[in-house]
This record gives structure tokens, sequence and C-alpha cells, in this order.
């Protein structure tokens, strides 16, 4: 009876423990890297995690954010098919893993370049490998010649987090844009890492002004935009907020103000669904004294 419960109790830990393992290795089995040429040496990768900007050339790989650590070998894998090798400088736009997780694996074999605050907050995370954390840090910004192309490592302050980066290619005329743009889809406002929805607003104006109107957008997740669609997602951030706040003065509670936002359905997409985003306005207003 005894050897009886005792199998019991593993079949029962093996049902509970080996499907979050399995879970967890298998996320991105089924995952594949998809690579759309922009300019002469300079593409996109998309796959699990944020969007890659990649450049390729006579001065060796570069590349601009690496998703998720299981995602390493088959970026690696698609680079070799652009005819590119490990790469030789990793630049960060931000903190979250499916942006950095590569970086352990990228980071042992080039360097890694971010804003200071990128660094200081991997550095909070237990059990980070050296490899993974930036080797050269930046204030504002900073200039890197490469391949031919001159990048501006722009920061944008206070926005999607307080380390947030932007790079753009000034020769291809193409901007990256890390999770300072979700195209067609509701931001996400990391409000714990110094992320705030005025700054930013304010970050997406500052591109709509100052970059070149036919510049070519890399967002951190959807597809490839331009100018225009930077506006259109500040509008649409502009507006809900208004909503939103209008509807909390009017003691709304969550569902009716859903229901106010029906007409964005198609905005809540994936993790930021309506009620999400909803719920990062409320908070964002109540950080800031206005509730």
């Amino acid at each position: 009876m005894r050897e009886r419960f005792i199998l019991l109790l593993t079949g029962l830990a093996a049902l509970v423990f080996c499907p979050l393992h399995l879970q967890a290795a298998d996320r991105f089995a089924d995952v594949t890297v998809s690579t759309l040429p922009l300019a002469e040496g300079l593409f996109v990768l998309t796959g699990a995690g944020g969007n890659i900007g990649v450049s390729v050339g006579a001065d060796g790989t570069l590349i601009i954010d690496d998703q998720y650590a299981p995602m390493a070998g088959r970026i690696e894998a698609a680079l070799t098919a652009l005819g590119g090798e490990r790469p030789r400088l990793v630049l960060n736009t931000h903190q979250h893993q499916d942006h950095v997780g590569g970086n352990a694996e990228f980071g042992r074999s080039g360097v890694i370049i971010a804003h200071d605050n990128v660094r200081a907050r991997l550095l909070a995370v237990q059990g980070l490998p050296a490899s993974a954390l930036p080797l050269v840090t930046y204030t504002d910004t900073v200039t890197i010649h490469f391949n031919g192309e001159e990048l501006a490592l722009i920061h944008l302050p206070e926005g999607h987090t307080d380390g947030d980066t932007m790079v753009w290619f000034k020769n291809a005329n193409v901007l990256h844009m890390g999770d300072q743009l979700f195209n067609g889809a509701f931001p996400y406002i990391d409000l714990n890492s110094g992320g705030t929805l005025d700054g930013y607003v304010a970050n997406l104006r500052r591109v709509v002004s100052d970059m070149p109107g036919d510049i070519t957008v890399i967002p951190g997740h959807g597809p490839v935009a331009d100018i225009p669609a930077v506006a259109r997602c500040l509008q649409v951030i502009e507006d809900t907020r208004q909503l939103v706040i209008r509807a909390l003065a009017a003691g709304k509670d969550e569902g009716e103000i859903a229901e106010d936002l029906a007409s964005y359905a198609a905005w809540g997409q994936g993790f930021i669904s309506i009620e999400r985003w909803i719920a990062i306005i409320k908070r964002d207003q109540a950080q800031r004294g206005s509730l």
C-alpha cells in the first residue's frame, strides 16, 4: 500500500511539474526567424520578442536587440544566411527580456551597448551572467560608425522605461524605435521601470517632429512603419487617454470605460488588452497625483 502511495505521489508530481517544464521548453519550439530587407546590408528579423535590426557589412555584424534567450541559435543562423557572422556589436533598446534575452550568448563574443539605466537595471537581475551586461553605456546620445553607416543612439527619457534608446541609421534613413513604438497596438508603459505616459507621448511627438518625413521606422513590435503610422499611434494614445480620464472623472468603472473604448478594440492586441491599457492609464494618473 505504501509503495502504491509513493507511486501515486510520483505520478502527481510528474503531472504538476513536467508540463510546466515542457511548456517552458516548447514555448519557442515552433518559432521561426523571418528576414525583411530594408536597404543594402540592413534587415529586420522577426521571431519571438522584439523586432531585431541587423547591419551586415565589411565591419562585421551589428544587431539591435536579441529577443529571448532560447532564440539565440536561430538568430545566429539567420545572420549566417545573410552573410553575417556572430554580432560584433549588440545594441539594446531597453532591458526587457524579450529584447535582451540573447545578451548572455552574444555578449560572449560581442560588445553590448545601451543606456546607463539599462546596465543598472540588468545588474539588479539575480543570476544574470556578466556576458549579458552592456560593456559600453551612454547618457544622452552616442554615435557609432559601422559598415559605412552613421548610427545615432538617442535616449528617449521616461517613456516605455527610463532607459529607452532609438537607433537612427542616418545614411539608410531607417529608425529603430524599440518599444517606444508598438505599431498598431496599445503600448506597454513599464511604470515600475521609470516609464511614464507623458514621457511616452513626448517621445513620439519628438520622433514625428524631428525625424525625416520619409524615414522607415522599425517598431519594437508590429510591422515596419513610417512617420504617418507613428503619428497615428500617438493620436490613438492621446485620444484614449483623454477618454479614460474623462470616464474616471465621471465615476465610471473599468467595464464601462472599456465599452467607451470599443471602437479601439483592434488596438488591444496580445499582452496589452483594452482592460490592461485602461489600468496603465489609471495607474499613471494615480502616480501623477491626478486621481
